[in-house]
């Protein structure tokens, strides 16, 4: 109940209204896809639609208890620190265009628009909940430090989704599977020339969402000529 009431406030009422529908939307078109082709292929979209709004949930605790208590507590940096866990499974369902080249050519613009759906989705999804993080950190430490916090957090979602994709690590195994998590990324630290193309990798999702959130974070605060405002 607190969840609703904290995402219904009025500052962040419209956008999660719009995407509460858009992912009744996508949930409706994997069901139809589903029940169409009677193949269960791309279920898995709706669990990483669901993961994709996990960094919502943890950023809307997270502005909250900072409004209470100006990030004082532990409830903050446990919520902040889910956030960051979580926040590159908001974009990561970009990379399941790679399923389109695995045996269902035979419906290729049906999954790639269902594919898309869902990414874009997930992504404002992400945005949303990084824009809520960046106010906290530009309220902290001033606006010029939030865009560092921006680039920072392109930079690890980067590593993040190439983890995700390439390794076959979720976030949870940060707690589950260190081991496994410190010596995937020990071994490409260990030898960076010799996995060029996965730091290159890591480095164009970076750029990509980074870009991605500039041309959105600009595009809310267009405002119209006065003549245009009086309509």
């Amino acid at each position: 109940m607190k969840l609703f009431k904290l995402a219904l406030k009025r500052e962040t009422a419209m956008p999660v209204f719009a995407l509460m529908f858009a992912s009744a939307v996508c949930f409706f078109l994997v069901t139809a896809r589903v029940f169409w082709t009677g193949e269960l292929h791309y279920a898995f979209l709706i669990w990483n639609l669901f993961l994709a709004w996990l960094p919502l949930v943890f950023a809307l605790f997270a502005a909250e208890n900072f409004r209470l208590k100006s990030g004082k507590s532990w409830q903050f940096l446990a919520a902040a620190g889910g956030w960051l866990l979580f926040f590159p499974n908001a974009p990561y369902i970009f990379t399941d265009v790679i399923h389109l080249n695995r045996g269902y050519l035979h419906h290729f613009w049906v999954d790639l628009v269902l594919i898309l759906s869902c990414a874009l989705t997930g992504l404002i999804l992400g945005f949303i909940s990084l824009f809520l993080m960046q106010t906290i950190v530009a309220k902290m430490a001033g606006r010029f430090a939030s865009w560092l916090f921006i680039a920072g957090v392109a930079g690890l979602t980067g590593v993040g989704i190439f983890v995700g994709r390439f390794l076959r690590l979720n976030s949870w195994d940060v707690l589950l599977k260190p081991l496994a998590l410190s010596r995937g990324l020990g071994h490409l630290a260990a030898n960076p020339f010799a996995h060029f193309g996965s730091f290159a990798l890591s480095g164009l999702f970076a750029t990509f969402l980074f870009i991605t959130y500039l041309m959105l974070y600009a595009l809310t605060h267009l405002r119209p000529s006065p003549e245009l405002a009086e309509i």
